[in-house]
């Protein structure tokens, strides 16, 4: 696997931990962390996160041999 589709599944993986302590507990960690949910860090990284899953997306459709 490419360093690109490790990052972009990284980034995911982040996003999907971050919606399950959100969706459990109320809590958004990411907000937490980058200064509220509202703030540019915070929104940066969840425009990224959400690129990476979209561009994961062709990866549903491949067949490993």
């Amino acid at each position: 696997m490419h360093i690109f589709k490790k990052l972009l599944l990284l980034l995911a993986i982040v996003g999907s931990i971050n919606w399950g302590v959100y969706g459990i507990f109320g809590f958004n960690a990411v907000g937490w962390l980058l200064g509220g949910s509202l703030s540019w860090l915070s929104r940066t990284v969840f425009i990224v996160v959400g690129v990476a899953g979209v561009c994961l997306l062709p990866e549903l459709g491949r067949e490993d041999a």
